[in-house]
Order: C-alpha cells, then sequence, then structure tokens
C-alpha cells in the first residue's frame, strides 16, 4: 500500500506541474524563466504545452499501472540527471528563475518517493513470491 501510495505521489507531482505547462504554458515561462532567456512566441508556448502534455501523459501512466521495486529503483536513478540539469540552469546559466526552482523541489519530491516506494515494493514483493529482484 504504500508503495502505491508513493507511486500516486509521483504521479501527482507530474500531473500538477505539467498539467500546469500544458494548460497555461505562457504563465509558466513568465515565472519559470528569468527575462534574459524569456520568449514569448506561439512556438515557445507550444512547445512548453506539449512538454506539459508529455508530463501530463506520465502522470496518468503513473496512475494505472503497478510498479515493482525495481521500477522505483530505475526511475530513482534516471532523476538524478535532473537535478544537475535544475542545478546549472539556475546557478552556473540563470534560466530558471526560483518559481522555476519548482521542477527541482518535483524531482526532490519524487526522488524521496522512489526510495520509499522502492523500500516498501522490495518488502511487498518478498512477502509474496519470496523472491525479490534488484
Amino acid at each position: 500500500m504504500l508503495a502505491r501510495i508513493c507511486q500516486f505521489l509521483i504521479a501527482l507531482v507530474f500531473l500538477g506541474l505539467g498539467g500546469w505547462a500544458l494548460f497555461f504554458p505562457g504563465h509558466v515561462m513568465d515565472l519559470a524563466f528569468t527575462q534574459a532567456y524569456r520568449n514569448d512566441t506561439y512556438v515557445a508556448r507550444f512547445m512548453m504545452a506539449c512538454f506539459g502534455a508529455q508530463a501530463v501523459m506520465f502522470g496518468i501512466m503513473a496512475l494505472v499501472v503497478r510498479w515493482e521495486a525495481r521500477a522505483f529503483a530505475v526511475f530513482a536513478v534516471v532523476l538524478i540527471p535532473f537535478f544537475v540539469f535544475n542545478w546549472y540552469f539556475h546557478y552556473e546559466v540563470p534560466v530558471l528563475t526560483s518559481i522555476g526552482m519548482l521542477d527541482f523541489a518535483g524531482n526532490l519530491i519524487m526522488f524521496v518517493a522512489c526510495l520509499i516506494g522502492w523500500r516498501a515494493a522490495r518488502k511487498d514483493e518478498k512477502g509474496i513470491g519470496g523472491i525479490v529482484r534488484l
């Protein structure tokens, strides 16, 4: 049950931030990007909305499939480069504003949920079949 809650928390991050980008792309760009890197064109808003649509799609999938321990572990590892991305584009090349660092907060929430979910899923899987992978 705890693993499923962690999975729903991950989905919530994707649905929340992705939905914001999908339905309000201009708003996201105004708040999340510094003035020097802001580009308020139709194509920029379109690409932001596409990014949001993909995040919403993944959030929906995270709601309807059941993750095993391996899925939590792999997703945690896959998140690591995004922390580097957030650091680089906030501190080295100031593209992201403090509000843009909501992406970092979402990644951190998902990373912690992955660790907790991995542990809980391992325990669930051990109880069911006795053999745990990863």
